[in-house]
């Protein structure tokens, strides 16, 4: 992990930009983090195709909110995102996943698979990378969670990776059937939010992947409203979930 950028932000949280072979992320820390005093850390996905470019704004909101309660937090730049090459054949499954759409159908598996499947299999492993430099640093505790999406990104880490202890998904993208299949490896708690008029997601199969996961603590929060309109207060019931689970509320 190199690390190209530092900065203070409010309440002595730092901000540190690093890039870990051919990607990127940021790091955040707050103020009490400290080798004698190591700190729980969140994973902060984002959506897809976007980038911390344009996500910056959202995610500062997040890794402040984070370092209030006591965690770092860090975000890594998604595959395809931001200056990253694109993933091959993606324009196209999101063009054929938008004609559906838009013809008022249910977009056919093959393009939800060819959408989805080749950001998880190349944003895993490298969350795993960022897992491992990150947890090697003195300041930075045992406790890990992921929060928000893509939900098939977060799945796939909580069914495979054993150093995530907890998860604060967003059902806010389509699923893979092999997402459907990993569910059934995930046994932490998870605590998954769900737009209920959201139009960029299949209600009924947010529902079906909800089921499908193994965990005996898993709460649905489901609001009403699109996609950007998450209650404020559903938010606060993430933050209480994360420190149940990774540590006290500070303060």
């Amino acid at each position: 992990m190199h690390f190209t950028c530092e900065q203070i932000l409010d309440e002595g949280i730092t901000e540190r930009r690093f890039t870990v072979g051919d990607f990127s992320g940021i790091l955040w820390t707050p103020q009490a983090a400290s080798a004698s005093t190591p700190v729980p850390l969140i994973l902060m996905g984002q959506p897809g195709g976007f980038g911390i470019r344009r996500m910056y704004t959202r995610l500062v909101v997040r890794a402040l909110s984070a370092a209030e309660q006591g965690f770092a937090a860090v975000s890594i730049e998604p595959p395809g995102a931001g200056d990253r090459r694109p993933l091959p054949g993606a324009e196209q499954a999101r063009a054929d996943l938008i004609r559906a759409i838009s013809t008022g159908g249910r977009p056919a598996a093959d393009v939800i698979d060819r959408l989805i499947l080749p950001l998880v299999d190349h944003a895993v492993p490298e969350w795993q990378i960022t897992l491992d430099e990150v947890l090697d640093r003195p300041e930075i505790g045992e406790k890990v969670g992921f929060s928000g999406g893509v939900i098939a990104v977060g799945t796939r880490l909580a069914a495979i990776d054993s150093r995530i202890t907890a998860a604060g998904l967003f059902a806010g993208s389509y699923v893979p059937r092999k997402t459907m299949e990993e569910a059934r490896q995930v046994t932490i708690p998870l605590h998954v939010l769900l737009q209920w008029d959201d139009e960029g997601n299949d209600r009924s199969m947010a529902l079906d992947l909800f089921d499908a996961f193994a965990s005996t603590e898993k709460t649905l929060s489901a609001n009403m409203g699109g996609h950007t309109g998450v209650p404020q207060f559903a938010g606060e019931d993430v933050a209480r979930f994360f420190a149940r689970h990774l540590g006290p509320v500070v303060g």
